[in-house]
């Protein structure tokens, strides 16, 4: 069975860029790279050459290492055609439902409109894993800034459907702070309730809360667990006004 070997990279405030290389093959991919420097650390201590860069969307904070990793390791760029006038130059601009491959593993990609307009995923199904970039967050997901609370409830929709075992590699380090808006959601959940208490301790040992289960965010997730598009609604407005 084709396999990833998942290494999480922590650049800028609370990203993460994820390196992902292919056991059979030795193929590395690089995801969401918003800074360069971490990242070659990261690669230069495990010896590894990247051969991709995928990306889920254009923000800054995920594409801002793109030009020197692709000029120090000639690394393909590869993102969504629908927004490829605004992402670093593409070498593979790919449309939903195409697949990418990371040697042996395959990632079809998914339509994920909502934080922005061209956002994409990547799933690798046989590998159990997701890139969903600022989509889908622990206990979160992303803000709407382009799009409608009807796409991303969609949007969370089609990643709902994936296999609960899926491990979920998300942009950014918000669990801690989003658990604390889910527990006045539903308080009385307790899978929420052991998400939070497990993302405390996992930070106050000094380490990631990813990935996760997808199963588990299915759980726990407030906005996973929403019933329809005006419940989803109402709970992004609430986490945008929350404090």
């Amino acid at each position: 069975m084709a396999s990833l070997e998942i290494v999480p990279v922590a650049v800028l405030t609370d990203n993460y860029v994820w390196l992902l290389r292919d056991q059979a093959t030795g193929t590395v991919a690089v995801v969401d790279p918003g800074e360069a420097a971490p990242v070659e650390a990261a690669l230069a201590a495990r010896g590894w050459q990247p051969a991709l860069i995928l990306l889920t969307h254009h923000h800054g904070d995920h594409v801002g290492g793109v030009a020197a990793l692709k000029a120090a390791h000639g690394a393909a760029v590869v993102g969504a055609a629908a927004d490829a006038h605004r992402l670093p130059a593409l070498d593979r601009a790919l449309a939903p439902g195409e697949t990418v491959a990371v040697g042996e593993c395959v990632a079809t990609v998914i339509d994920t409109p909502g934080h922005t307009r061209g956002h994409i995923a990547y799933h690798f199904a046989e590998a159990g894993v997701l890139a969903c970039g600022d989509t889908l967050f622990s206990l979160g997901c992303g803000r709407l800034l382009e799009g409608t609370p009807e796409e991303m409830f969609a949007s969370l929709g089609r990643l709902a459907t994936l296999p609960d075992a899926t491990l979920v590699l998300c942009g950014h380090e918000y669990t801690q702070s989003n658990a604390r808006f889910a527990l006045t959601v539903e308080p009385e959940n307790a899978a929420l309730r052991a998400r939070a208490a497990e993302a405390d301790a996992q930070r106050a040992a000094g380490r990631p809360t990813l990935p996760v289960t997808l199963g588990a965010e299915k759980a726990a997730n407030p906005f996973l667990r929403a019933r329809d598009a005006a419940e989803f609604a109402r709970l992004r407005a609430a986490k945008d006004s929350f404090r």
